[in-house]
């Protein structure tokens, strides 16, 4: 499989973008990855990039977006901090990749048994982790259930994954009020701004 050209990106749309990041992630999953030459792709893009998406995801060692999706060098545009939230530096990073080095997609991917999670369910405080837990706690407080306090935590890991996935949901809602720039070009149909989670015990995505 050859790198994204400017031809294939300009080919490219939203929905068809999606759907290579599905059948990346069926590939992973069937452990039938796609034959590519990375030294050979490495060639390929010395002279730019073409990605066709970008993901962000956590930081977590199990959840590498180029590995779960089965893409090689120059296909998406990957940006990784602990609980997949976003901030001005990485809305930035975004709109460069949309609006100008052309990408058709952003997967804010989420995933099950997510430690930035649980230490947001357990209001965890630590040097420089507290200013990142607490912005991921408003989804903690957003799921309404339970309403046990006793279960409201870390220990339980249905909790943990509800949150995970508002976290990712809460995310996207930022994304659009915090960036004109990528609010007009979905409102334009231009990219598709979508969430995902990602099963660390099967490697499946979930879209929704």
């Amino acid at each position: 499989m050859k790198a994204h050209t400017a031809e294939t990106q300009a080919t490219m749309t939203p929905e068809k973008a999606i759907d290579f990041l599905k059948e990346g992630n069926q590939r992973f999953q069937a452990n039938l990855k796609a034959n590519r030459n990375l030294l050979e792709q490495v060639n390929d893009t010395k002279d730019g990039q073409f990605p066709f998406a970008t993901i962000l995801s956590c930081i977590d060692s199990r959840v590498s977006a180029e590995l779960v999706f089965d893409q090689g060098l120059g296909d998406i545009f990957s940006v990784r901090i602990a609980g997949n939230f976003v901030n001005q530096d990485i809305l930035g990073s975004m709109e460069f990749a949309c609006k100008l080095a052309g990408t058709k997609a952003i997967v804010v991917l989420g995933h099950t048994s997510c430690g930035a999670v649980k230490g947001a369910c357990d209001h965890a405080r630590m040097g420089n982790l507290t200013a990142l837990i607490n912005k991921i706690e408003p989804a903690v407080f957003a799921v309404k259930e339970p309403k046990e306090e006793e279960k409201r935590n870390s220990k339980n890991l249905e909790f943990v994954d509800a949150v995970s996935k508002k976290n990712v949901e809460l995310t996207l809602e930022n994304i659009r009020s915090q960036s004109v720039i990528l609010k007009e070009m979905e409102e334009k149909s231009e990219i598709k701004i979508v969430g995902a989670m990602y099963d660390i015990a099967s490697g499946e995505v979930e879209f929704y």
